[in-house]
């Protein structure tokens, strides 16, 4: 591998970045100044600093995000913050989103820039589940579960697969239920919509888990945190 993809692939420069800091001087290899970007290294053997910090190889990304209300699940927007704006200390132009969440819904987002594996994650033929937890305008009871669980006729006409919907807590006062909800497909505003189709409203929406990827309740609205490995294993059993 040369010297300065090792370098961007890092993630913390662009791959003409690490060009300019080798023919400055700054990188050295093996404890030697290097002024030589197409100089092959070896990313498992050899030992790469760039101002005297040791570099680690890193050819994919997986981060964690709390999206928060107000941002969208998208690369680029021109009239919108995204997911992406509100990464820093990656190359996050390779990143994007694994998925989406509606604009003004909130919780976990998986960023990366492994394209295969996204792929996969989000094909049909997995069925990936997706956690939410919702309040609801209305009072949601057993026979709205048994209305989920064999799935909604939408307004259009569309059918959805079965859903878990499960009350968390009900109040009477307020008129609201607070339930958790297990969808295994992804259409537009899905959630919005089955609750329309049995006259209700959707008011609060959070997506809590994505497969076995649990959102970590530490992470505060609009940060992010890198997955630990066992949670990138539990993204590639998706795949298979």
């Amino acid at each position: 591998m040369r010297l300065d993809k090792f370098i961007a692939d890092t993630k913390l420069v662009t791959r003409t970045q690490a060009k300019s800091f080798i023919k400055s001087g700054l990188v050295s290899v093996n404890k030697k100044i290097s002024s030589q970007a197409k100089l092959q290294v070896n990313p498992e053997l050899d030992s790469i600093e760039l101002s005297g910090l040791t570099l680690s190889y890193q050819k994919y990304i997986y981060l964690m995000m709390n999206k928060p209300k107000g941002v969208v699940s998208a690369t680029i927007d021109r009239d919108s913050k995204t997911v992406i704006d509100l990464i820093n200390g990656f190359k996050k132009n390779d990143l994007f989103p694994i998925g989406r969440l509606d604009k003004d819904t909130t919780g976990l987002m998986i960023l990366t820039n492994d394209g295969v594996l996204a792929h996969n994650v989000l094909s049909p033929k997995k069925h990936v589940k997706k956690t939410y937890r919702a309040l609801i305008a209305g009072v949601v009871n057993n026979d709205t579960i048994e209305i989920f669980k064999k799935g909604i006729i939408l307004k259009n006409g569309e059918v959805t697969k079965p859903a878990k919907l499960r009350i968390i807590a009900i109040d009477e006062v307020k008129v609201e239920t607070y339930i958790e909800i297990v969808i295994f497909e992804g259409k537009y505003h899905q959630i919005k919509r089955m609750f329309g189709a049995v006259s209700m409203r959707v008011k609060e929406l959070q997506r809590v888990k994505m497969g076995n990827i649990v959102l970590d309740e530490n992470i505060e609205l609009g940060k992010y945190r890198e997955l630990t490995t066992e949670e990138i294993q539990k993204l590639r059993q998706i795949e298979e």
